[in-house]
């Protein structure tokens, strides 16, 4: 790996700055469509269903596009590939806005996947390479801010727009802030590239990212009834059949697409394996929640969005203190502690009803907030605690990639669970909704807490290097 190009501090000051301008643009576009569903339906003159396209092929995009996004950093640097998908994801969002048909709404949120796919990990992939470990909890607690308010403004943002302006304005609203943060990028992103580009991993690309893709998609419509039994068990071992040849592939190929050997380090196998295990329970809540405010509560769209509002003030109020506490704890008490109050969180959830004080749901959701902020900083910092500055950008695509599929698992592990509770019941039976949602929370809630064992290999000192500031800076290892 090259040595890292000289810095000046104004750089370094707003880089986080950048990054987390980029990541809020694609992460509250990627549930802010939700809400427009229903509108986009009628003014495309279609049905609602027909528009699950429209969000499943940007799934399917970032399923595909973020194992590459490493391979593309190192051969042509962070800051061209970084503003490159920055422009895609504008450009495709105003086409997403100008689009006539529904085939010209799913080719341009194709785009906008492809765009997105590239923002994560190479946005985290400079933040690794220019702060020292002592100094990275900091700046990826402010980077992370937008993954964690983004899914919660969205569908109460979407729901605002639709209400009072047309749908098309989720898609243009991104057109001024993505032009701020290319002119961001243009000042501070600093351009990092791999000492020797390594050539593509064709035969990895089509095996991981066909498999991935396939994976996502059934996630996807899982539930829907859309597809017999027999289909979807096929594509199922499909999937998992060309994931599992990925691997095959990948203990001989001299340069794979992903480097399956970074898992031999326990503070990044541990970060990325359990914390995947962790967003199972945690990653249905998104969808639970809003079902559990209207239709058990019997809620309007608009509180229901409010009160999703104090889960994001604590989580950004958490990051103040997130350093301190891990500097005070160590990582193996934090995360198995902290998973398994993340846990209790979502057993509390299954005793809210109609007869539930404001105050305390509000209270649940300061609480839930705290605790997922301060899991997603303790997990998402120690993935990088011992890894070699060659190896970032392969370990940040690697992590992107397993949070992506964790965030499609989390949403229909919620799914799934919610609909077997409720079997042959209506929705509009609100007793029967109630009563099948407080089932999911408390099964969610004992798979989080079950989750926090895979927390308990790690050593007292793991990740000491970034909480406890015992690692030498970047350009000095």
């Amino acid at each position: 790996m090259p040595a890292a190009p000289l810095l000046d501090p104004t750089t370094k000051k707003y880089l986080p700055w950048v990054v987390a301008t980029a990541l809020f643009m694609e992460q509250l576009d990627a549930t802010i469509v939700n809400t427009a569903v229903p509108a986009m339906a009628a003014s495309l003159q279609v049905t609602p269903l027909s528009l699950k396209a429209v969000v499943a092929s940007y799934i399917l995009s970032l399923a595909v596009g973020i194992p590459i996004s490493g391979w593309m950093a190192d051969r042509f640097g962070t800051r061209r590939v970084f503003m490159s998908a920055v422009t895609i994801f504008t450009i495709a969002s105003m086409l997403c806005g100008l689009s006539v048909n529904v085939p010209m709404l799913v080719a341009a949120r194709i785009l906008q996947g492809i765009g997105a796919a590239m923002m994560m990990p190479v946005g985290r992939l400079a933040i690794i390479r220019t702060f020292a470990k002592s100094e990275l909890m900091a700046a990826m607690n402010f980077v992370i801010i937008p993954a964690l308010i983004g899914p919660l403004l969205g569908p109460t943002v979407g729901g605002l727009i639709v209400h009072a302006l047309s749908w098309r304005v989720i898609f243009f609203v991104n057109l001024p802030v993505g032009l701020i943060a290319l002119w961001m990028i243009h000042r501070h992103m600093p351009d990092y590239r791999g000492d020797s580009p390594r050539p593509l991993d064709v035969t990895g690309l089509v095996l991981f990212g066909s498999g991935t893709a396939l994976l996502s998609w059934l996630l996807e419509i899982f539930g829907e009834h859309r597809i017999d039994g027999t289909s979807l068990g096929v594509l199922f071992l499909l999937s998992i059949s060309l994931l599992a040849g990925y691997v095959w592939h990948a203990r001989d190929a001299a340069y794979p697409l992903l480097k399956l050997g970074l898992f031999k380090t326990r503070t990044f196998r541990v970060s990325v394996v359990g914390g995947f295990v962790t967003r199972l329970g945690v990653g249905g809540l998104p969808f639970l929640l809003p079902l559990l405010y209207q239709l058990g509560l019997g809620l309007p769209a608009w509180q229901s969005g409010l009160l999703m509002m104090p889960t994001a003030l604590a989580a950004m109020g958490m990051k103040l203190v997130s350093q301190s506490v891990l500097r005070r704890f160590g990582y193996k008490l934090v995360l198995v502690v902290n998973t398994v109050m993340i846990g209790i969180t979502i057993l509390l959830f299954a005793t809210v009803d109609q007869s539930t004080p404001l105050a305390v749901i509000v209270a649940l959701g300061l609480a839930q907030g705290f605790f997922n902020s301060l899991q997603f900083s303790s997990m998402n910092s120690m993935a990088y605690a011992d890894i070699d500055t060659p190896d970032s950008s392969m370990a940040s695509t690697i992590a992107s990639s397993m949070q992506q599929l964790s965030l499609s698992f989390g949403l229909a592990c919620g799914s799934l669970v919610a609909g077997w509770y409720l079997g042959e019941l209506p929705q509009t039976d609100r007793v029967a909704m109630i009563n099948a949602l407080h089932h999911a929370f408390l099964t969610l809630g004992v798979l989080t807490i079950a989750s926090s064992l895979s927390f308990w290999t790690l050593k007292p000192g793991d990740g000491d290097s970034v909480s406890k500031g015992t690692a030498e800076p970047e350009a000095q290892r």
